[in-house]
C-alpha cells in the first residue's frame, strides 16, 4: 500500500512541474490521452479519472501525461494505460490528434488520443487513485482540459469502427444470443434497432454459426446461441460491408 502510494504522489504533476517540462522542449510538448470504453450490464461507459491539476479541481479527465523524450506514441500509451490503472493487456489503437494553441494552460501542448473497448468483467482495475471509475458515456458532461472534444470524437469513431468491423464479438460469451447482440450495438450506437431488421442484416452477413443450444436459466423466452465465425470471415473475400441500421 505505501509503495501504490508512493507511485500515485510520483505522478501526480503540479502546474509548475508541467510547465518547466514544457519549456524545456522548446515551448511544445507531445502528450497522449487514453479513452477506455468499457461494456457491461448492456451499457457502454468510459474510464475516467479526478484531474491531478489545481486550475481543474474536481473535474473529470481521461487517462494522459506527456510523451518522455526516450519514448514512442505508442509506449507512452500502454506505459500510462499501465501507471494509471494497472492493466497492461489492452489493445489501442491511435484515434486523432488535437493541437489547439491554448488547449492546456501550462503552454503549448499537442496530445495524441488512443482508444480502447473491453469488457469490464474481464479487465479487472488494479489501481484506483484519483477516483479512478468507469463511467456511463451519457453522464459525461463537462471535462477537464479538451477532454470532452477527445472523449467526442473517440466516441464517434468507435460507432465507425463497430458498423464497419466484427470488433464487437469479441465483448460478447463465446456463444451468444441475438438478444446479446442486439443490446451491445444499442449500448455502442446508442440508438434503439429493430429487432427483425437487425437479425435479417446479420444473418444475410452469413458469419454466425447456429450452435443448435438455446439460453438457459434467463428470465424471459430462451433464445437460440450463436458463434461468430473469424475463421469463414478471414478467408471470405466480402469481408465486412458494414452495418446500415
Amino acid at each position: 500500500m505505501e509503495e501504490t502510494m508512493t507511485a500515485a504522489k510520483n505522478r501526480i504533476k503540479t502546474f509548475k512541474t508541467i510547465q518547466s517540462e514544457v519549456e524545456s522542449t522548446n515551448r511544445v510538448a507531445l502528450s497522449v490521452d487514453c479513452v477506455i470504453f468499457g461494456f457491461d450490464e448492456n451499457k457502454l461507459k468510459v474510464l475516467l479519472i479526478r484531474s491531478d491539476l489545481k486550475q481543474y479541481q474536481g473535474q473529470w479527465s481521461l487517462l494522459g501525461d506527456l510523451v518522455e523524450p526516450n519514448e514512442g506514441l505508442d509506449e507512452a500509451a500502454y506505459r500510462i494505460l499501465k501507471q494509471r490503472t494497472g492493466l497492461n493487456d489492452l489493445f489501442l489503437e491511435q484515434v486523432h490528434t488535437f493541437g489547439e494553441v491554448e488547449r492546456h494552460p501550462a503552454s503549448r501542448v499537442v496530445t495524441v488520443a488512443y482508444c480502447s473497448l473491453i469488457n469490464i468483467q474481464h479487465h479487472k482495475l488494479k489501481i484506483l487513485d484519483n477516483e479512478l471509475h468507469w463511467h456511463d458515456i451519457d453522464s459525461v458532461s463537462e471535462m477537464a482540459f479538451d477532454h470532452k472534444e477527445i472523449f467526442d470524437t473517440s466516441y464517434s469513431q468507435l460507432q465507425k469502427r463497430v458498423r464497419e468491423h466484427p470488433l464487437g464479438f469479441s465483448l460478447l460469451p463465446n456463444k451468444f444470443s441475438l438478444r446479446e447482440l442486439q443490446n451491445l450495438y444499442e449500448a455502442i450506437l446508442n440508438i434503439k434497432l429493430d429487432r427483425r431488421n437487425f437479425r435479417k442484416k446479420f444473418f444475410a452477413m452469413d458469419f454466425l454459426i447456429d450452435m443448435d443450444e438455446v439460453e438457459t436459466d434467463v428470465p424471459h423466452r430462451p433464445g437460440r446461441l450463436y458463434r461468430f465465425d473469424y475463421a469463414k470471415y478471414e478467408k471470405s473475400t466480402k469481408k465486412w460491408n458494414g452495418i446500415a441500421f
